[in-house]
């Protein structure tokens, strides 16, 4: 069985428990209406009002007026969920993580010291909550699809459990929106044939879908089965290493979407550093609205772990790839591949030998420092007006 574990609303989560005078409040974490911000997450009490991630601040304030706004405190952020994967690992090596607050666990080989994916499961949220004072959903699973969809559906704090002869009567009643990659625009296609439930999709014969849909009609036909053969990558095993971020509604402004690249960006330099990895290759992915998904991919002169680096290669491939492109884009992604456990082919006296090499290694140890030790002093990248870090 796989559990997939979900922190409610994380940031916000987080600054309500640093200060509990927000805790009935609505709240929300992002930028400045000022400087054209958007929300990177929503308490649930901002939520009633409409407010999303994504969503920009200044049109949040207008929903909300008594709306709290807070900055962004990465390096606090990444400190706590540094703390919530030393619990996941007190039960599994066995870990995908898929962002700061979230993460897949295999935990087969885990149930003889410590009792069933259930029993695991209920552990993991008790120590959340009784050691960190957070809610995080769990959705249980044969498979990482329909494990992810139960730790939503029941938020906040819920927890689903779904036994593997159990999966199509759970899968059936709920709307194709919940399939993976399924978005505004396909959604309207399935309203125009009629197809409002999995189950509808699922009786459809897959030829049909592929036809219209062609490989992707073939992915929902199978998720739409409950069929989703992926296993668990953990990061000491993964041939890449990469965040991705889904928004809540499409993103066209170039200056927002450089902002959550660059919060990408940290989140997977932060991770090569911690696994001991350098890339080579950096890529970037983006979906559009009409769920059209292309990729972008440069090399680097040499391995890399050094954020500045691999931002700057990143923020190139976004803006090449926007050129002329003026779309709204749905999921944004950025990766790293080729990696290694040294840091160059050359010789490894010469690596720092700029000083400028040498003065983004040192700032990067600082920041992982901070974030390993001292998460509630706010430093963390940003974009200035020109775009320059």
């Amino acid at each position: 069985m796989i559990i997939h574990v979900d922190m409610d609303a994380f940031y916000a989560s987080v600054e309500m428990r640093e200060q509990p005078g927000l805790a009935k409040l609505p709240v929300v974490v992002g930028g400045s209406a000022q400087d054209r911000g958007v929300v990177a997450a929503a308490n649930y009490a901002a939520r009633k009002y409409g407010i999303h991630s994504a969503m920009p601040v200044a049109q949040a304030q207008r929903l909300c007026p008594q709306l709290v706004t807070l900055p962004v405190r990465m390096p606090l952020y990444s400190k706590i969920s540094h703390q919530i994967r030393e619990i996941f690992q007190r039960y599994t090596p066995e870990i995908e993580p898929l962002s700061l607050d979230e993460a897949f666990l295999e935990v087969t080989a885990s149930e003889r010291l410590f009792g069933d994916a259930v029993t695991i499961g209920k552990r993991i949220k008790h120590d959340i909550a009784n050691e960190l004072s957070l809610a995080a959903s769990v959705g249980i699973a044969p498979s990482k699809f329909v494990a992810k969809i139960a730790s939503d559906i029941d938020k906040p704090n819920g927890f689903v459990v779904v036994k593997k002869e159990e999966v199509q009567a759970f899968l059936d009643p709920l709307p194709v929106s919940r399939l993976w990659g399924v978005g505004k625009v396909t959604g309207g296609e399935f309203e125009r044939l009629g197809i409002h439930t999995i189950k509808q999709l699922r009786q459809q014969p897959l030829q049909a879908l592929q036809y219209r849909f062609g490989k992707f009609g073939e992915h929902i036909w199978n998720l739409a089965q409950g069929i989703d053969p992926r296993k668990i990558v953990t990061d000491s095993r993964a041939k890449s290493i990469s965040n991705e971020t889904t928004f809540a509604v499409d993103i066209s402004e170039r200056s927002v979407l450089q902002n959550h690249l660059l919060e990408l960006t940290e989140q997977v330099a932060f991770r090569l550093r911690q696994q001991g990895f350098y890339a080579r290759t950096v890529q970037i992915k983006l979906r559009f609205a009409d769920f059209k998904t292309i990729t972008r991919a440069m090399s680097l002169p040499s391995h890399s772990q050094t954020t500045k680096e691999l931002w700057q290669a990143a923020k190139t491939l976004l803006d090449t790839a926007l050129a002329g492109r003026p779309r709204a884009i749905r999921l944004l992604g950025m990766g790293t591949s080729s990696l290694s456990r040294q840091p160059s082919g050359v010789q490894q006296a010469d690596l720092f030998s700029h000083p400028e090499q040498e003065k983004q290694r040192e700032l990067d140890q600082l920041a992982d420092q901070i974030k390993n030790r001292f998460g509630q002093i706010s430093i963390h990248r940003g974009l200035k007006p020109t775009n320059k870090i």
